[in-house]
């Protein structure tokens, strides 16, 4: 079986070492004497990013704050969930229709039901904006 010299402990790094244990028995081919360093590695971080321009996503998003009449201290980002401010499906409609009027598109009713979030609906003023262009 493969040696294995570790630069990690086993205690912090439990689930890279067993995972590069399985990469030897899968690589070693039966030679013996195999030996490798793990490195160290960052934790791993999750970024989401929008299709979006940051201005395009910052005008939804006080449009959303004006149609749905939310105060300064509830933050509406890109992330932001229609649902999570305690929209239904007629302020939705509504949210559309002023995103219509103010972006000057017209939205079909398919891609209008798959706004859920602040992100979606910026996206899909950008798609729509580069169709008319």
């Amino acid at each position: 079986m493969a040696s294995i010299a570790a630069s990690t402990s086993l205690q912090t790094r439990p689930r890279q070492l067993a995972i590069a244990v399985n990469q030897v028995k899968c690589f070693s081919n039966g030679r013996s004497n195999l030996s490798f360093n793990l490195r160290q590695q960052l934790p791993t971080r999750l970024t989401v990013s929008c299709a979006a321009k940051p201005e395009t996503v910052d005008k939804v998003c006080a449009i959303v704050k004006k149609q749905l009449s939310l105060d300064d201290t509830k933050k509406v980002v890109g992330a932001t969930k229609f649902s999570e401010l305690g929209a239904d499906s007629l302020d939705t409609v509504e949210i559309v229709m002023g995103l219509e009027e103010e972006f000057g598109i017209e939205m079909a009713e398919e891609k209008a039901q798959t706004i859920t979030t602040v992100e979606k609906a910026a996206e899909l003023i950008e798609e729509l904006l580069m169709e008319k262009a």
